[in-house]
């Protein structure tokens, strides 16, 4: 049954508001949907129509991304792996949308393509790649919807590899786009930081002159906010103008995701407001290191009756800004008591924050300790104690 544990006035007592009550701050933004988390915290700083579906339109191609990143960090596709472009392939996208300006029966390696795919948005790059690696883009489809499952995005669907308008297959939610990448950011930093932050890519040829093709990255805030670093705008005449993206700044990451906006325009101005209000009228307060106790959880069956519960990271709780603190309570939630066997650095409670009248924070604790099963005769020995 789930459990919550107020933690002690010990562990607490640094974090106790000095002054009023946290207020949340106020912002405002004409997107129909707007969404800003804090990764340090688990804060959902600002949240405008987060769960509503809509079409992602180019946005899509992150989850195409992660499908590759994941490949690629298994050591299952290979950044320099020739992929041809099928002449099928190239009629339909070469003049459709954003083109990386491929040719037919091109050789292309997957490490080009991606820079396609992120850095130019191409429609033709996208499709390629997902032909490349899966045999076709339905094969692959099956697998970003799969490896979407696998981290958490619970309330989108994948239809197409470039997030073309295919009427309604392909949806998101604000809130899944975030966690596309914030999977992309923590679990392939060193292929994140080499594709999402190029500011131009050369590709193709013009007609004619036969001059080389170079296009700037369409990333409204690259360059542009201190720390932009990421990731991918998207647009399409059903969907709007829309933009996922994120900074670090003083070791404190924000992601953001706008959509339905009017012009591309809004979407530099608007996109820029979010996340340079995230970083100035929020600040992050640290609360455990990482590694550090944070409590116990009760364990049944197990070789130990508990479990330390401790932080898999720097954890951090945000306030708004000029506050020296603001959190009022902490307490500790999992469903217990936990079962045996229980490994070191798993996930198995979390820690919920509140603070005055923002939204709770949650952060997730793990294992401190590998917790074996209880033996034989451990068992009728634990058996015998209850019953006690």
């Amino acid at each position: 049954m789930p459990r919550n544990l107020l933690l002690s006035t010990a562990a607490a007592c640094v974090l106790l508001a000095t002054g009023a009550p946290a207020a949340a701050p106020q912002f405002d933004t004409p997107a129909k949907v707007a969404y800003l988390y804090d990764v340090n915290s688990g804060a959902v700083l600002y949240a405008k129509n987060p769960d509503a579906h809509m079409p992602p339109a180019s946005m899509a191609k992150m989850m195409t991304t992660e499908v590759a990143f994941e490949l690629i960090d298994k050591g299952q596709l290979s950044p320099n792996k020739i992929c041809t472009v099928r002449p099928e392939t190239w009629q339909k996208w070469h003049a459709q949308g954003s083109t990386m300006f491929l040719s037919p029966n091109e050789q292309v390696s997957v490490d080009n393509l991606i820079k396609g795919v992120v850095t130019l948005s191409g429609n033709d790059a996208a499709v390629v790649l997902a032909e490349c690696i899966a045999g076709t883009e339905q094969a692959f489809t099956g697998q970003m919807n799969a490896l979407a499952k696998k981290i958490g995005v619970t309330n989108s669907h994948f239809g197409t590899a470039n997030g073309w308008p295919d009427n309604g297959v392909t949806y998101v939610t604000a809130r899944d786009l975030a966690k596309i990448a914030q999977a992309t950011i923590e679990h392939h930093p060193t292929l994140y930081k080499k594709y999402y932050g190029l500011p131009s890519f050369t590709w193709g040829k013009t007609m004619g002159a036969g001059k080389d093709i170079t296009q700037e990255n369409r990333n409204p805030i690259l360059g542009h906010v201190r720390g932009a670093d990421g990731l991918k705008t998207g647009h399409t005449d059903e969907a709007g103008y829309g933009f996922t993206g994120s900074a670090e700044e003083n070791g404190r990451r924000l992601i953001e995701v706008l959509a339905g906006m009017e012009s591309w325009n809004q979407r530099v101005q608007e996109s820029t407001r979010l996340i340079e209000w995230g970083f100035n009228a929020w600040n992050d307060k640290p609360l455990f290191k990482s590694g550090a106790k944070v409590g116990t959880a009760d364990v049944q069956m197990g070789s130990s009756s508990e479990v330390p519960l401790v932080a898999s990271r720097d954890l951090a709780v945000t306030v708004p800004a000029g506050l020296a603190s603001g959190a009022t309570s902490m307490k500790i939630r999992y469903d217990g008591p936990l079962i045996a066997p229980i490994a070191k650095g798993q996930e198995v409670a979390q820690l919920i924050v509140t603070t005055g009248d923002t939204p709770p924070q949650v952060v997730p604790l793990v294992a401190g300790d590998d917790v074996g099963r209880a033996g034989f005769f451990g068992r009728i020995w634990l058996g015998l104690k209850q019953l006690i």
